[in-house]
């Protein structure tokens, strides 16, 4: 992330480096990114001028004649690489939110570069042989953040080889290499699946069940998708796609399903088993070269859950209270289908949701269309999310229309402290667009340091269907509580209180980052901020008392198909990553071994699939959570746990919000994170027994 310290004067050995804003810090408000300025044919450049000065900054700690120091050695470190920061930080947030053909080729070309100065930097022996002489002679006189700075700088060096022999460095280059591009491909080639599985629909008559508002989405959808039919329902990032709630015909709804289902598997022209099974047995190499028994063992050893034994504990744990449920669930659904279907009728995968959706409005006389009018996208925000932000956190938001952003849709705000400073910039990106990747993220464009005196500078993305021109934003329950998600993220690093870059804010273990997202989602339904943002968009008026009533009970109904989606998605995860580089299936094979794995683990279920399959599990096989997805579920544990903390103090509780944002998410990676936690909540372990009491299981 981008410091605001300006790099030294250098020659300049690239084209492109007139002009270019990259190389100086920005003049804008905490050095914010300037849009205005920043071209396409600015990042490449900057990125390899930023690699070239990275690279003498350590050279010359390297060839420090003096005995290695803390203040010579590590704060060196930590200076280096200004420009490099600058440039990719903004450059991989424009990867994700809008990747136009131009950013896929500099993102092509830049990758190797970058994935070899990786190498190089972390497997230079001149400078790991001064981090260990630090480590060695001022460990024990070290305290605080530096400490901990030099530890994660030393184990760091440690987890990425600089141990091992030369022979083995030259390996672990290679596989690094080739990993880097693999999830390069990975995730470009789900992205182009995803688009492409988008289902043509040549007539209203068969979007029946679909409100206007939805009907009139499908229909901008086509025009935007190309025009091949006058409808068109977009693909989503995960299997099961929120539209088939509603579909009546029930043709549609298996063309939906399997278009989102089999996008990238062995039956799709974008089959993506081969980039799998190649990266499965890099990263299990990786792991064997550093000293690892496969490469989920080789993840976790620096996480909460230190190894996969510990996970499958956990999930055979939530696995045997949640099998009779989802059974139950899936017979209760059948059943209710069969009164109007007929005796014989058997039970799909895409009629789930249909049937399942109906049976909740009658249970709770409610339909998503007499609740949707009270989730107006704008309102959650301001009044929801923010609002939570400033009864439990002190914090208060202001809009700012003079910052330049990368695309029209994108808005931005001061975020004031409790004295009224503006502590951060938070940037919000939420409408969908072909260029933008699937899912929901957060991301900064600078992270916040005390040693650099730089302020964070925080953004959002989601991909909400955009409206047409004139109408309002009205988003579902799901979409609400992925924006408190996101939020959570957000305030992590905006309220983050750390001195060193490297330690600040979500620099955290996976199992632990989301415990801040997942703890955020509890404000959604608490009285006093609920009825804040559930408003009417036309009226203002407030959920009727039964609806609301209703609805909050409705959220968790048929609960056991969102825990077994997950429960799938993170057992697939371990279990392509507990194997050595010989157990890895070809690419012929991987279907069936996929198979065997959910089935050996009592999670083959066609009812309740995996809410990624592998194919396009976008977060293991195209991001940084490769053995690592078991982190939703665990840090839910954790926020569940924070929760009921809240929950005993009767909720928004601006004292307690105090204290949860000083002695957890203001510490960042400066303590252990078991010591965090337990600070806070008093317990001593995570207590997993609430969890499926809070999902209504």
């Amino acid at each position: 992330m981008a410091f605001l310290t300006t790099a030294c004067g250098s020659k300049k050995t690239d084209s492109g480096l007139e002009g270019n804003p990259f190389l100086t810090a920005s003049t804008l408000e905490f050095g914010a990114p300037d849009f205005d300025q920043i071209q396409t044919q600015h990042y490449l450049p900057a990125m390899k001028e930023g690699i070239r000065l990275e690279k003498e900054e350590i050279d010359a700690i390297v060839a420090n004649s003096e005995a290695p120091t803390f203040e010579n050695t590590i704060l060196a470190l930590e200076k280096a690489g200004d420009v490099l920061r600058r440039a990719s930080s903004v450059f991989f947030a424009i990867a994700g939110a809008d990747k136009t053909s131009e950013i896929r080729e500099i993102e092509a070309e830049v990758m190797p570069i970058l994935t070899e100065w990786s190498n190089e930097k972390s497997l230079n022996e001149g400078l790991f042989k001064r981090i260990k002489a630090v480590y060695e002679n001022e460990r024990a006189t070290l305290t605080g953040e530096d400490l901990k700075l030099l530890e994660e700088v030393y184990d760091s060096f440690v987890r990425e080889g600089a141990e091992l022999d030369a022979d083995k460095k030259a390996q672990l280059k290679e596989i690094n290499s080739k990993l880097a591009d693999l999830q390069q491909q990975f995730g470009n080639k789900v992205t182009d699946a995803t688009v492409a599985a988008g289902v043509w629909v040549d007539t209203e008559e068969e979007l029946a069940g679909l409100s206007q508002s939805q009907i009139n989405q499908c229909k901008k959808d086509a025009e935007s998708a190309g025009g091949k039919a006058p409808y068109y329902i977009v693909i989503t990032n995960t299997t099961q796609q929120s539209v088939l709630a509603s579909l009546e015909n029930r043709a549609l709804r298996e063309r939906v399903y399997n278009a989102s289902i089999h996008r990238t598997d062995e039956t799709s022209e974008n089959n993506t088993y081969g980039i799998i099974v190649e990266m499965a047995k890099l990263r299990a190499q990786k792991a064997a070269l550093l000293g690892y028994p496969n490469f989920a063992a080789y993840t976790v050893s620096n996480a909460m859950a230190k190894t996969p034994e510990n996970i499958y504990s956990f999930l055979n744990g939530l696995i045997v209270e949640y099998l009779p449920k989802s059974q139950q669930e899936t017979a209760e659904i059948e059943a209710y289908a069969r009164k109007t279907q007929g005796s014989d009728f058997q039970l799909q995968p895409y009629d789930r949701f249909f049937y399942s959706a109906k049976m909740k409005a009658e249970k709770f006389n409610i339909t998503d269309e007499q609740v949707r009018p009270y989730f107006n996208m704008d309102t959650v925000l301001i009044k929801g999310v923010f609002y939570a932000a400033e009864k439990v956190f002190g914090l208060s938001f202001s809009e700012r229309t003079d910052l330049p952003v990368y695309h029209p849709d994108v808005k931005v705000y001061n975020v004031h402290d409790t004295d009224g400073s503006i502590m951060a910039l938070f940037y919000v990106d939420m409408f969908r667009r072909p260029t933008k990747q699937g899912g929901a993220w957060m991301g900064a464009f600078q992270k916040q340091s005390h040693f650099f005196n730089a302020k964070p500078i925080i953004y959002n993305v989601c991909n909400v269907a955009k409206p047409a021109e004139g109408e309002p934003c009205l988003i579902n329950w799901d979409e609400t509580t992925t924006m408190f998600h996101e939020f959570g993220h957000a305030l992590h690093g905006i309220v983050s209180d750390c001195k060193y870059n490297t330690l600040s804010g979500t620099a955290v273990a996976r199992d632990f980052v989301e415990l801040p997202s997942q703890f955020y989602e509890y404000w959604a339904s608490q009285p006093e901020i609920f009825d804040n943002y559930v408003k009417h968009y036309e009226t203002n008026e407030p959920m009727p008392a039964d609806l609301k009533e209703n609805m909050l009970k409705s959220v968790n109904y048929h609960a056991a198909y969102a825990l077994g989606e997950n429960l799938a998605s993170t057992s697939s995860d371990l279990g392509w990553h507990m194997l050595t580089a010989d157990q890895v299936p070809s690419a012929e094979d991987a279907p069936v071994f996929q198979e065997n794995l959910l089935r050996e683990i009592g999670l083959l279920n066609p009812q309740i699939p995996p809410r990624y399959n592998p194919t396009y599990f976008r977060h293991v096989w195209g991001g940084g959570y490769a053995a690592g997805y078991y982190s939703y579920l665990w840090s839910e544990v954790l926020a569940v746990n924070v929760g009921d903390v809240f929950t005993k103090a009767g909720g928004v509780n601006r004292e307690l919000g105090q204290a949860y944002r000083e002695k957890v998410i203001s510490k960042g990676n400066t303590l252990p994170l078991e010591q965090i936690f337990t600070d806070f909540t008093g317990l001593a372990q995570p207590d997993a027994k609430p969890l499926l009491k809070a999902r209504g299981l």
